[in-house]
């Protein structure tokens, strides 16, 4: 085997492993990079390898930064088969043609407003090449070996970040390698634990929040007070929100909030997103995925107005009263809540609040980080807005529960590669590693090639 690293190596996006082995070549994961103008820059670049000599992608869950180059794969050349899990498959049908109808919208307000350096300005794919993408798609069963590529099998285990996310493990009959996806929470309100892995003889492991621990305290306690004290200021509470995953927390925690009296019971709350509409309702067909009953399955899904129509998201902005707004994209690199932004951001009566982890070169990292302005459209925006991050409402497992799921191993990895991280998350999570479990580990450079005996 033998595995070079196309993506999430000193960054959280942009996840791709090529894998080849004598018979085979596939991608494990094919995600777009995000944040930095720099790393935005390589989803431009010609792929390293052709495309069309890939047999096989093999997807981990359905973020954009691990499945969102799809599109332009297929589009270059791309035939194979794409294996993910039932669930993935379901919100990859939501997902990736949203990404490419916004990428097409944004090349449209650029060329409109005439803010781009390039004439015209050119969407990286489009809603079609998204849609062509899915005929590619291939679900395969949690739990059963399946053979993917000549010679190859994978097998998913429940990852618990999101509804469908998969822990990968290939193997060719003399090795197994092992890919962690995004881990989820060990004691998440929502999803299921991560499965427990006996053993692999190499590991690619995830590093989000790999140099840090979650707050012990109940996120909502937070979230109830940031709702209370904007609302009593007559503001209003803008949630950037992954429309997969952390919407639905968010609406699941403000159902618990209004029952227990915490926040204002008609204090109206929206979920400005189609696409996280759409996913909260496959919570009900996936129930085996997460811990909730029908009962709050049903509950989360009222907990906000949903907003379906442009004009009903213009209406939000010249609403002069408290309410909460929960809107894509969950790092405000695009969608619906960049309108938010610009009409709530320049009043100091409104809070925007961050619930996930926030990449650098993101307006999300710019703006916990106390910028005065943001950029939005190619316009500056005065940030007056109290801004504020619920760290712990993440689906990514800290340093501790990382290091407890690696417990669980009956045998070191003969290497644990540490990616999707920033460079101090990997390498903290690196030296925890080393000096706790003693195990071979280290962090692996953008391109770089191993081999794997």
């Amino acid at each position: 085997m033998k595995l070079t690293f196309l993506g999430a190596t000193g960054t959280v996006t942009g996840s791709k492993y090529l894998l080849q082995t004598g018979s085979a070549t596939i991608l494990i994961d094919c995600g777009l990079f995000q944040g930095y103008k720099q790393l935005r820059l390589r989803n431009w670049e010609e792929f390293p390898v052709a495309p069309y000599s890939i047999d096989a992608v093999v997807l981990t869950h359905a973020h954009l930064d691990h499945s969102g180059y799809l599109p332009l794969l297929v589009r270059e050349g791309f035939r194979g088969k794409i294996y993910c899990s039932e669930a993935t498959f379901d919100l990859c049908k939501i997902l990736l043609p949203d990404s490419g109808r916004l990428l097409e919208e944004e090349a449209s307000h650029a060329n409109r407003h005439n803010y781009s350096h390039h004439a015209p300005a050119l969407p990286l794919y489009t809603e079609d090449d998204a849609l062509r993408a899915l005929d590619f798609f291939v679900p395969i069963p949690f739990g059963q070996p399946h053979t993917v590529a000549t010679g190859l099998t994978a097998q998913l285990a429940l990852g618990g970040h999101i509804l469908g996310a998969a822990i990968v493990t290939l193997n060719d009959g003399q090795r197994t390698l092992t890919f962690s996806g995004d881990l989820g929470r060990l004691n998440d309100a929502i999803m299921v634990e991560p499965t427990l892995i006996q053993r692999s003889d190499y590991l690619v492991l995830e590093s989000t929040y790999g140099d840090r621990s979650h707050d012990p305290a109940d996120p909502a306690i937070l979230l109830g007070q940031t709702i209370r004290e904007t609302a009593a200021r007559g503001g209003v509470t803008v949630i950037p929100a992954f429309a997969v995953g952390r919407a639905q927390s968010l609406l699941y925690a403000i159902h618990q909030l209004k029952q227990r009296g915490e926040i204002p019971s008609l204090l109206p709350v929206y979920l400005n997103s189609p696409m996280a509409t759409d996913t909260t309702a496959l919570y009900r067909k996936h129930r085996k995925l997460h811990r909730l009953s029908e009962a709050e399955c049903q509950a989360m899904c009222h907990a906000a107005k949903i907003v379906n129509s442009v004009e009903e998201s213009i209406a939000l902005n010249q609403k002069q009263l408290p309410m909460v707004i929960i809107a894509a994209s969950g790092m405000a690199t695009g969608g619906r809540v960049l309108h938010h932004l610009k009409a709530f951001a320049p009043d100091s009566r409104n809070t925007i609040l961050f619930a996930g982890f926030q990449a650098g070169g993101t307006r999300g990292r710019a703006m916990l980080d106390g910028v005065e302005s943001i950029k939005i459209h190619g316009e500056y925006v005065p940030l007056r807005a109290q801004v504020r991050q619920i760290d712990n409402l993440s689906a990514h497992a800290d340093g501790n529960e990382i290091l407890s799921w690696l417990g669980h191993f009956s045998a070191a990895p003969k290497q644990v590669f540490i990616t999707h991280g920033e460079p101090a998350a990997a390498d903290t999570l690196r030296r925890r590693i080393k000096e706790t479990l003693h195990w071979p580990c280290r962090v692996p450079e953008y391109k770089e090639q191993v081999e794997l005996l």
